[in-house]
């Protein structure tokens, strides 16, 4: 990869989100952002900072590889 290529970030948040039965706006109180960011998140315009992946996974009792990864790359 070249270096001024930006990695693309996939990622299961709303199926994480949903099987944990917390709206966009739940989950964004519980993780101190806003509605928007995790709708965003979850269409693929935002990549979270490390912190907030973090604090996402801790929420949703996800992993942080089951929640995102490098687009391209296999994921299970």
């Amino acid at each position: 990869m070249k270096p001024e290529q930006e990695l693309q970030i996939e990622n299961r948040l709303r199926v994480a989100r949903v099987e944990k039965d917390l709206t966009q706006q739940e989950l964004a109180e519980l993780a101190g952002v806003t509605r928007q960011t995790i709708g965003l998140i979850e269409v693929g315009r935002y990549n979270p900072t490390l912190k907030l992946c973090l604090r996402i996974s801790q929420i949703t009792g996800r992993s942080l590889d089951e929640l995102f990864w490098i687009k391209g790359e296999k994921h299970e």
